[in-house]
């Protein structure tokens, strides 16, 4: 078959038609003759020495039968070739990746059995090498570093050490990881025109926090300290949260998040340590705005307990008194704190230095509870018979975050009725069903302290 093939694409095997066999001219249907004598012979000559091979045409076919029967075999042969070539170039290159897959494994196999690098802190740089401390057991050594890593280093960096303390690489400072996810990376939607009833409280926040930050030559010119922290402080759901948001949606600082809680560890230390970090990445992130929600969980009046819990507690307050005003300057940070407990603060925390602005956030009055009804209803379909004054009237001793129920438990009773607009009779039994929860859960208290 493959002597067929190669007879099939090199036509020259064949004298030509009209062509003698020593180049003289001859009547075409003689040199047609010797052609098919010559694939007869070739077909005789394979069949004659070829065994056992499944020929495409039986004996009984003719010879120009035999040819096409073979020219047909020959295509399928090469596109059968064709395809376990591409099936080899694709497993050449699933080779090649499981190879480079394999280096890897083995790298890291590598990295895996070597042994561990030790973390110390430079102590001193001599003529003689460099003096470490080692981390856990305190020991000191005399090392010696390369000319190159000695250039970058200076007393207090971090290194890796081997077993023979040699250094291997300098460390990055150490920062709690726990700072700095609390770093805000995406402003909040909260603006000024989302709060209601508030503008002296927000003149003053502004005054307070991004004016210093936009325009510190003004202060330059009077002569005077920015203030360097404001508290907020008032009962639940007043906005005093909200504010913050506010103030990092407008400002370009650096805005840093916590609650008071967080604050709170178990292990001697950890508390201080955290607030340390917390005040480091501000200040590797200047100008930065710090925002401690529920202060009073860490800044409570100090008392004679000698429970380690309360003096674990007391500790991290001293290190945030220390970071807020201590020895060295603070930098362009500025501090918002909020608390709905402010009869519960340490003195200390609130002395001029430290906050030098506490803002009430009380509850608003009828303007500023209409304004807020205003707000939290622009997106939703209102009918025409709905009176915002007449609304913050009757929810005298609504807080704004009151409000704001109100209007989703409205938008409940419209959904409920499979309707789209809001009236005013889902706004009042809205603040009918609010009252009831407080005043259930008024006496709920009552009775558990009876």
């Amino acid at each position: 078959m493959i002597i067929v093939a190669i007879l099939l694409h090199n036509p020259s095997a064949f004298p030509e038609p009209g062509r003698g066999v020593c180049g003289r001219s001859e009547p075409s249907e003689v040199g047609v003759t010797r052609s098919l004598l010559s694939v007869s012979a070739v077909l005789w000559t394979m069949t004659d020495t070829v065994e056992g091979v499944d020929l495409p045409y039986d004996d009984e076919t003719t010879r120009q039968e035999k040819l096409e029967a073979l020219r047909e075999r020959l295509e399928v042969l090469e596109s059968e070739n064709e395809e376990m070539r591409d099936r080899l170039l694709d497993a050449n290159a699933e080779n090649n990746k499981y190879q480079q897959k394999l280096e890897r494994l083995t790298h890291e196999n590598k990295k895996l059995k070597q042994s561990p690098l030790f973390v110390a802190t430079v102590q001193e740089l001599t003529d003689n090498g460099i003096v470490i401390k080692q981390h856990g057991n305190n020991q000191e050594a005399l090392t010696e570093v390369t000319t190159e890593m000695r250039e970058g280093l200076e007393p207090d960096d971090r290194v890796a050490v081997n077993n023979s303390l040699s250094v291997v690489k300098r460390l990055d400072n150490e920062t709690d990881v726990r700072a700095r996810v609390m770093q805000v990376d995406h402003s909040p939607d909260v603006t000024y025109e989302d709060i209601g009833g508030l503008d002296e409280q927000m003149t003053e926040v502004r005054e307070t926090v991004e004016m210093p930050l936009e325009n510190p030559a003004m202060f330059d010119d009077v002569g005077i300290q920015p203030p360097s922290g404001v508290l907020l402080h008032g009962p639940p759901g007043t906005g005093k949260t909200m504010l913050a948001k506010a103030v990092a949606n407008e400002t370009d600082a650096t805005f840093i998040k916590m609650a008071g809680s967080e604050l709170v560890h178990k292990f001697i230390g950890e508390g201080a340590k955290l607030v340390r970090d917390l005040f480091e990445v501000a200040r590797e992130n200047e100008p930065a705005v710090l925002f401690i929600d529920e202060i009073d969980a860490i800044a409570a009046k100090r008392t004679d307990s000698k429970t380690s819990g309360d003096a674990e507690v007391q500790r991290t307050m001293m290190q945030l008194l220390s970071e807020m005003d201590g020895f060295d300057e603070r930098g362009e940070i500025r501090i918002i704190a909020a608390t709905n407990r402010f009869d519960m603060l340490d003195s200390a925390i609130l002395r001029p230095g430290r906050f030098d602005r506490l803002i009430e956030v009380p509850k608003p009055d009828a303007d500023g509870r209409e304004l807020i009804f205003q707000i939290h209803t622009r997106d939703m379909e209102v009918a025409d018979d709905v009176a915002f004054g007449e609304l913050a009237e009757m929810a005298t001793a609504a807080s704004g975050a009151d409000i704001q129920a109100i209007c989703t438990e409205a938008g409940m009773f419209a959904i409920r009725d499979d309707r789209t607009e809001i009236t005013m009779a889902d706004f009042r039994n809205a603040w009918e069903k609010i009252e009831d929860t407080d005043t259930d859960a008024e006496a709920g208290d009552a009775v558990a302290f009876a």
